[in-house]
């Protein structure tokens, strides 16, 4: 076990009264979250996001993404679903950091697609590490998820840490003229799955 679970508390939002709990790895001290919505521990698979912490697009409007549309989405669908957990996985720009992110942002202006960028700054294409996920859902019970996901990596990394994901449930919004190139370098260079509007994917 990677994480603990540090405190809970009420958090009232536009969709409803959330529980957010907070976690700690044990290793470097970091914080992640997890929203909570309802009775997650009546034995029925979980409607579940992991979330990737994004400054720009969760909390700055940026349309150069989709995160933001994504965490709202979700937020939504759970709350609609009566129960869920959203991870708030805090490891910002694919777990670059947020200055880094800045810089492959700069590289992406001169032409660069994201995955080049980063490469371009000495990183893979994806440095997130989802197990930490993993042990977040163990801490709160749930062991089966509906999984909202495009990203066949995020289930195929908390299947082998034991989640059981009894369902993939397609999250695709906040397409826009901004981020079709990202979005299109997601299908074709991450396996993500998506069907773009602007695009033969």
């Amino acid at each position: 076990m990677q994480i603990k679970l540090v405190a809970e508390a009420k958090l009232p939002t536009q969709w409803g009264c959330f529980k957010i709990v907070g976690f700690e790895e044990i290793a470097t001290g970091k914080d992640h979250a997890a929203l909570v919505f309802g009775n997650i521990n009546d034995s029925q698979p979980v409607l579940t996001r992991v979330h990737s912490e994004c400054l720009t697009g969760d909390a700055l409007y940026s349309l150069r993404c989709d995160c933001g549309f994504q965490l709202e989405a979700a937020l939504q669908q759970i709350a609609k679903a009566g129960k869920g957990i959203l991870i708030y996985h805090r490891q910002e720009g694919r777990n670059i950091g947020l200055l880094n992110k800045i810089r492959a942002y700069a590289l992406q202006d001169q032409g660069f697609d994201t995955v080049e960028a980063n490469h371009q700054l000495g990183f893979a294409a994806d440095e997130r590490d989802f197990t930490l996920c993993a042990d977040m859902l163990t801490l709160l019970g749930v062991s089966q998820i509906r999984l909202l996901t495009n990203n066949p990596e995020k289930i195929r990394v908390l299947e082998a840490a034991g989640i059981e994901i009894v369902e993939r449930v397609p999250l695709e919004v906040g397409e826009n003229p901004n981020n079709e190139h990202y979005l299109e370098t997601k299908v074709t260079k991450m396996g993500h799955l998506l069907h773009l509007h602007h695009c033969d994917h």
